[in-house]
């Protein structure tokens, strides 16, 4: 395993200690596992959506947060209260078991709706950046403002 040394980016670069913080947390590597299995689709130039497979998950079995830049969805499947009543599989292809997945959200992406389908859970996010953020046009040969 690499380890990284990011000092020199918190020298060197004034005012991005968010971004080498940022560096440095994905260069840790955290260990997710692949379920539930998702998609991320670009449904417009700002718009995105998560799909994950959830089947055989009800909605209250799935708890969305938000936290900072993470998304965090989590399935807990009530425990079994009657163990003489629980049914015997042939074939058990249906995973149902609990689950937690993250993702990192870019600066300025909201979660907008979420919705559960057909063992399909959608969440719907959009980039909204502030117009203080989006670029703007300096004329050339504007005047500068002197302190008084």
């Amino acid at each position: 395993m690499r380890n990284i040394d990011l000092s020199p980016l918190y020298r060197s670069f004034i005012g991005f200690d968010h971004l080498a913080s940022m560096i440095d947390t994905a260069s840790r590597n955290e260990k997710q596992s692949s379920y539930p299995p998702y998609n991320i689709e670009l449904l417009a130039e700002d718009k995105y959506r998560i799909t994950m497979a959830v089947a055989g998950f009800a909605k209250d079995e799935v708890n969305i947060e938000v936290h900072e830049n993470t998304l965090q969805v989590i399935g807990r499947k009530p425990a079994k209260e009657d163990q003489s009543a629980e049914r015997k599989f042939l074939h058990k292809g249906i995973s149902e078991r609990n689950f937690e997945r993250k993702f990192q959200l870019g600066d300025h992406v909201k979660v907008l709706a979420a919705d559960l389908e057909n063992g399909l859970l959608h969440v719907d996010l959009e980039r909204l950046v502030p117009e203080s953020k989006k670029p703007r046009k300096i004329e050339i040969g504007s005047k500068l403002i002197e302190n008084s």
